[in-house]
């Protein structure tokens, strides 16, 4: 089956306006039975006057409620690049949703924070395909573990959960295994790896839905040349940055040049001094002999 690549914002768009796909993602990625959701998309694009480059994002925030009565509020980040910019503007987007009160049942409320961050790039000695970062209460005086939670904690601190789509393998075992089998980057069609030849075949209803929809993505051509303009848009900002970083590491290196010379400079002048300094203090000797 053909499916498009869904680490593109215009796709994973699709996947999570069906509810269920949204149900089964968050929920299968927290382990946990997601009841209610209510997602929202929030619109940023990057601009670049001097380059003249504008670039769609998408951050999926979903308010949800667990089976266990629970509610949080979900923090879905794509990112395809490892650039600062990408990095800082979500730092700061993080910042102000805790800021921020949601709105649950007309009323106006603190929800705890989670976050998925789906990465297009390998982070380094970490090889797992998918990360979940978790917190626990230590009792620091009885060096134990606490079970019981608190809600002024879970409303300062968060967990997160990282998958690394590059390092998904074969698994195809796990409820996990089969969510992740969707993101994985392999088996591409043309050079583009925009669309891919998905070769398992769905087991859950979840999935089956999931790659209905990644089939239809992949095989309209309208919905096709929105995520090849989406990758070129990044490809032009990558290249950006490339240059960009090789620009400040050559400055950089001529800058540390230049301070190496200044210093081997002044250790010559140091020098120079205290041979000086020695030649006075040998001509006052000999005036006192």
């Amino acid at each position: 089956m053909v499916i498009a690549n869904p680490i593109y914002d215009v796709v994973f768009k699709r996947l999570m306006e069906n509810e269920r796909v949204a149900k089964f993602f968050i929920g299968t990625m927290l382990g946990q039975v997601v009841e209610s959701l209510k997602l929202k998309p929030q619109e940023f694009t990057y601009t670049d006057k001097l380059a003249g480059l504008a670039v769609f994002r998408l951050d999926f925030i979903a308010i949800i409620k667990t089976n266990d009565g629970e509610e949080k509020k979900i923090l879905i980040e794509i990112q395809k690049a490892k650039n600062e910019i990408d990095l800082m503007r979500f730092r700061n987007y993080l910042a102000e949703q805790y800021k921020k009160q949601d709105v649950v049942n007309d009323e106006k409320v603190t929800l705890p924070i989670t976050t998925i961050y789906i990465l297009g790039f390998n982070l380094t000695k970490i090889e797992t395909a998918c990360i979940h970062v978790e917190r626990q209460y230590r009792d620091m005086i009885n060096h134990t573990i606490l079970e019981q939670k608190n809600d002024f904690i879970e409303r300062l601190t968060h967990d997160s959960y990282v998958v690394q789509v590059k390092r998904i393998t074969g698994r195809y075992k796990s409820r996990l295994d089969q969510l992740l089998s969707v993101f994985e980057q392999k088996n591409f069609i043309g050079d583009t790896e925009t669309v891919k030849e998905y070769h398992y075949e769905p087991e859950d209803e979840d999935v089956k839905t999931m790659t209905d929809i990644l089939h239809h993505t992949g095989t309209d051509p309208k919905r096709r040349k929105e995520i090849e303009a989406e990758q070129e848009a990044w490809r032009s900002v990558n290249a950006m940055f490339e240059t960009k970083e090789k620009a400040f590491r050559k400055t950089q290196k001529k800058l540390q040049n230049t301070i190496a010379e200044k210093d081997q400079a002044l250790s010559e002048k140091d020098q120079e001094l205290e041979r000086q300094r020695k030649l006075i203090e040998e001509l006052k000797n000999k005036l006192k002999e």
